[in-house]
């Protein structure tokens, strides 16, 4: 019998199942898409990089970006700490940082840059420049406790010798031969009530000596100037040990003060005439009171 020629076998192939005749073309479309997004997601699994968008790329840059720095030095108790700080950053967190230093807790510090340096201001705002001083004025807990507790004693124990002394100050001889020169003519004007110290220096009051004596308040610096004719002492307000007062009798509205510079009352330095209104307010910043409450 006669092979069969080519297009005869072509015809005799077998017809397709009723499966394969009804799958639609989408079908296999779909099934391709599947096998695409498999390959991709095993492609993420895998660790292969994956492309980043422009907004991630951008936020990266400027995060990685160094912050512009400033170096300059920082003064507290005759110490000096060289700082490198951003530029951009606030006084606040400036303060933070001087903390880890001093240990100065940040509410009980002052920065004196130009004046008093104000929290929410960044370092470019005040303007500091490449080794420049700033003056940090405050205390840490533990000084504060001890100076509160001294000066607490000093106190009671000076209102006693007050109270056990027969004789004012005001009727004692060394005090006596100054009050009787009189109230001197420049001196300021005084009353009894109280009053915040003034923004401008005491003055026109008198010393032991019989000459005119000023006192001027650097509570930024936490020193009291006391000014003569011939010189002015500046003492830090921590070396003076206790204040005592007493009204002058006859006139009231003013009164002689006592400022103890050494550990007996021989080292006081006496000044006279001093406003009433003001004396309050001068022990408050000379104990420190002006600081802390």
């Amino acid at each position: 019998m006669a092979a069969p020629e080519e297009g005869d076998a072509e015809m005799m192939a077998d017809p397709p199942t009723k499966e394969e005749a009804e799958t639609p073309a989408t079908q296999v479309e779909t099934n391709s898409q599947t096998d695409s997004q498999t390959k991709q997601t095993s492609d993420a699994v895998d660790g292969s990089p994956q492309p980043q968008s422009q907004e991630e790329t951008t936020l990266q840059e400027v995060l990685s970006e160094p912050k512009e720095t400033i170096d300059f030095k920082v003064m507290w108790n005759k110490k000096k700490y060289d700082i490198t700080f951003p530029l951009d950053d606030t006084v606040e967190m400036l303060k933070k940082h001087i903390h880890s230093l001093t240990g100065i807790p940040p509410a009980m510090q002052k920065l004196m840059y130009k004046g008093l340096a104000q929290d929410q201001k960044t370092l470019r705002e005040l303007k500091v420049t490449k080794g420049a001083k700033m003056m940090v004025v405050g205390s840490t807990l533990d000084d504060v406790v001890a100076a509160t507790t001294v000066d607490k004693e000093a106190i009671k124990e000076e209102e006693k010798k007050e109270k056990s002394q027969k004789e004012s100050f005001s009727g004692q001889k060394l005090h006596k031969k100054i009050l009787d020169k009189g109230k001197p003519d420049d001196v300021m004007p005084g009353h009894k009530g109280k009053e915040k110290l003034p923004t401008v220096p005491l003055s026109g009051m008198l010393n032991k000596s019989g000459g005119k004596v000023r006192l001027t308040f650097k509570l930024e610096l936490d020193q009291v100037w006391i000014g003569t004719k011939d010189r002015t002492d500046k003492l830090p307000l921590g070396s003076i040990k206790a204040v005592v007062s007493e009204k002058i009798d006859g006139q009231e509205e003013y009164s002689m003060m006592g400022l103890q510079l050494g550990p007996t009352e021989a080292s006081r330095y006496w000044v006279y005439w001093v406003p009433s209104q003001y004396v309050e307010a001068i022990k408050d910043a000379i104990l420190g009171k002006w600081q802390y409450f």
